[in-house]
């Protein structure tokens, strides 16, 4: 399951217990309609290992600022609070399972 990220929750749980995959996107992106619900079906996989948020840059630019996001969508992955690394573009499921996989 997929949690909404706000810049009011996201410290919270960027440093919470399990590791954060933060999927940065808006609206009227083309590429980012067709990943989302690939990090939605790797949310399910992973629940319970890895926290999955979506980010609507639009409402939450703070987020994206701090990041230096200029181009969605942009997927974030932390581990113990920190960046570890990050994704931008479209992809297809394997490559983000494997970058869900290095997370564990």
């Amino acid at each position: 399951m997929e949690v909404k990220i706000t810049a009011e929750n996201f410290e919270t749980y960027k440093n919470g217990d399990l590791p954060l995959v933060v999927d940065l996107w808006a609206t009227w992106c083309g590429p980012c309609k067709m990943v989302g619900p690939i990090i939605s079906e790797l949310a399910e996989d992973y629940d319970g290992k890895i926290v999955v948020g979506k980010c609507d840059v639009e409402e939450n630019d703070d987020v994206a600022i701090e990041y230096g996001v200029r181009n969605i969508p942009t997927i974030l992955f932390f581990k113990g609070g920190e960046l570890v690394d990050k994704f931008v573009g479209a992809a297809p499921k394997n490559v983000l399972d494997e970058k869900f996989k290095a997370l564990l």
